[in-house]
C-alpha cells in the first residue's frame, strides 16, 4: 500500500479534527485553500508537529470515506493552481498534494510543513485554527504570542518550562528516599543535572516541581455512591501536593486495597473460585500511563474516579505529538513526557516493552480507552459476582432475596448489606466512618462487624490502624 494511503487511514481514525488536521469533501476555493494552508502550518507548529494535513473525500463530521472530485491540477487566473498557492505563501511552504485510493474511493491529501521561525502567511495574512474554525491570527493576540514564542524557543515541555516564581525554593528529600528504596543511588552534587531539573537559565522547571517534597498539585481519588458524578460524592482522598512518585504509589496501593476477592460459587462442584473485583494489572498500567503521559504543564494532575461499577483514570493532554492511533493501541508508545518516562524506566516502574495499553485492551477491549483531543480516559469495569444480597447502585435498603427471614434477623441482614456496601466502596473505611455514614453508634457497628467476621462474611486484614477489610 502506498505511503499516502497508510497516512490517510491513520488520520481518518482519529476522533477529531485538530489545529493541524482538517477534513473536506469536495469543497474548493482558490484563496480559502491558501488560508487553510497558512492555518494548518501555524497550527502544526503550535502543536509541535512536523506536518499538518488537509484530506479531501472525508465526511466532515462522521469521517466516513466518501471520495472527492477536487482537482489541484486546474488553472487559476491563467496559471497552475499549485503555482498560485506557492507564489502567495510567505515564507515559502513546500506543501505536497497526493492522490490516494482507499476502499475504492479517490482521496486527495495535502501535506503542509509546520511553520518555522515566523508564522506562515497567505496573501500577507497569517491564519490559525481555533478548534475546527479558520481565523485570522491577528484576532487572537494570545495565540499569536504563544505561536511566536514556540517558533522562537520550541514547544514547552516539563523540562524547558520554568516552575512559577514562588516555587523556586524546592527540596528533594523524598525523592532521595524513593530512589534509595529502589536501590538506585542519587548524587547530591549531580542529581539536578542528571534528572534535568533545571531550565537553560538555571531555574527549577516543572519536572523539579513534580518531584519536590512540596508542590501545589493535588492528586485526588474521588469515590461516588453511584454510577455517575451526579451521584453523591462519598469521599475524596488526597495523595498529591508532594513528590508524584509517592502519590502514584499511594494510588496503586489504594487500588490493591479495594480490589476485593469474591468467592464465586456459581456451578460449584468442589472448590470455590476466587475472583478479583477487577484486573489489577490493567489498573496498574493505566495509572502508570496516566502519570507518564499526563500534560503536567497546566498543573493538572491525573484524576481517578471510583464509581459503583467501575474506575475511571483520566490523564490530560491526549495522544503524544507524533503518536498515531493504531500504534498507540499496539503499544508503540511515544511518551508525552520523555524525561519522566526515562525516570520511570530507571526506577523499574515501567518497561520499554510497550505492554501497558495492550494489557488494558486485552482485558477490557479498545472501548475501555476513550481518546479525546485534550484527555484520555481509561475505564476499568468491576466484575461483580452475584453472591451477596446487594448491588451497590441499588441502595442499601433492598431486602434479602430469602423472604422467610424476619424480625431481628432480617434487620441484621440489612445492616450487613449496608456495611458490605461501604466496605466495597472503601476497603480501608474505619468503624467510626461506617457509624457516621449509617447514622448509628460506633458500638453497634463494631458488634455487627464481629458477627460478620464470625460468620465468615468479612475479614480484617492487618491492624485496626492501617489495615483494611476483605469481603469473603
Amino acid at each position: 500500500m502506498a505511503k499516502s494511503e497508510d497516512l490517510v487511514k491513520n488520520l481518518v481514525v482519529l476522533p477529531h479534527e485538530y489545529e493541524w488536521l482538517d477534513f473536506k469533501e469536495s469543497w474548493f476555493s482558490k484563496d480559502e485553500i491558501g488560508e487553510y494552508i497558512s492555518a494548518i502550518s501555524n497550527g502544526a507548529a503550535l502543536c509541535g508537529r512536523e506536518f499538518g494535513y488537509i484530506v479531501w473525500g472525508i465526511h466532515n463530521s462522521t469521517h466516513e470515506i466518501i471520495g472527492t472530485t477536487v482537482n489541484f491540477d486546474k488553472d487559476v487566473n491563467h496559471e497552475p493552481f499549485k503555482h498560485y498557492l506557492a507564489r502567495n505563501l510567505k515564507p515559502s511552504v513546500a506543501f505536497e498534494v497526493e492522490e490516494a485510493q482507499v476502499d475504492g474511493k479517490r482521496l486527495v491529501l495535502l501535506s503542509v510543513p509546520a511553520a518555522k521561525s515566523v508564522p506562515t502567511k497567505f496573501l500577507s495574512q497569517a491564519f490559525i485554527r481555533i478548534g475546527s474554525s479558520k481565523e485570522k491570527l491577528s484576532k487572537f493576540p494570545e495565540w499569536e504570542i504563544r505561536l511566536l514564542n514556540i517558533l522562537s524557543n520550541g514547544i514547552p515541555t516539563i523540562v524547558s518550562m520554568a516552575a512559577p516564581d514562588y516555587a523556586q525554593e524546592l527540596t528533594f528529600e523524598k525523592l532521595f528516599m524513593y530512589y534509595g528504596a529502589k536501590g538506585v543511588a542519587l548524587r547530591k552534587e549531580t542529581f539536578k543535572k542528571s534528572l534535568r531539573l533545571l531550565t537553560a537559565d538555571g531555574r527549577y522547571n516543572i519536572m523539579a516541581l513534580l518531584l519536590s517534597d512540596a508542590n501545589d498539585i493535588p492528586i485526588r481519588v474521588s469515590v461516588f455512591s453511584g454510577k455517575s458524578k451526579a451521584d453523591t460524592l462519598f469521599s475524596v482522598k488526597e495523595y498529591g501536593n508532594s513528590c508524584i512518585l509517592y502519590a502514584m504509589d499511594k494510588i496503586l496501593e489504594y487500588g490493591d486495597a479495594i480490589n476485593i476477592i469474591q468467592a464465586d460459587e456459581r456451578g460449584r462442584i468442589s472448590e470455590r473460585k476466587d475472583v478479583p473485583l477487577f484486573d489489577y494489572e490493567a489498573f496498574h498500567e493505566a495509572v502508570l500511563n496516566a502519570f507518564i503521559h499526563n500534560k503536567w504543564l497546566g498543573m493538572n494532575a491525573p484524576m481517578i474516579s471510583v464509581f459503583t461499577d467501575r474506575i475511571e483514570i483520566l490523564s490530560h493532554g491526549g495522544l503524544g505529538l507524533e503518536q498515531d492511533l493504531e500504534g498507540f493501541y499496539k503499544g508503540v508508545s511515544i511518551p508525552v513526557n520523555e524525561i519522566l518516562a526515562s525516570m520511570f524506566l530507571q526506577l523499574r516502574l515501567s518497561e520499554r516493552s510497550g505492554r501497558g495499553v495492550p494489557k488494558i485492551v486485552g482485558a477490557y477491549g479498545r472501548e475501555s480507552i476513550k481518546i479525546e483531543k485534550n484527555f484520555i480516559v481509561v475505564t476499568i469495569p468491576f466484575n461483580r459476582i452475584n453472591v451477596t444480597p446487594f448491588e451497590l447502585n441499588e441502595g442499601a435498603g433492598s431486602d434479602v432475596p430469602n423472604g422467610s427471614q424476619k424480625g431481628s434477623q432480617k434487620s441484621s441482614q440489612k445492616s450487613s448489606q449496608k456495611i458490605l456496601r461501604l466496605i466495597a466502596e472503601n476497603a480501608r473505611i474505619t468503624t467510626q466512618e461506617m457509624a457516621d455514614a449509617l447514622g448509628v453508634s460506633r458500638r453497634a457497628i463494631a458488634k455487627q462487624l464481629a458477627n460478620m467476621q464470625a460468620e465468615g462474611i468479612v475479614k480484617r486484614i492487618g491492624p485496626d490502624k492501617g489495615g483494611y477489610w476483605k469481603i469473603l
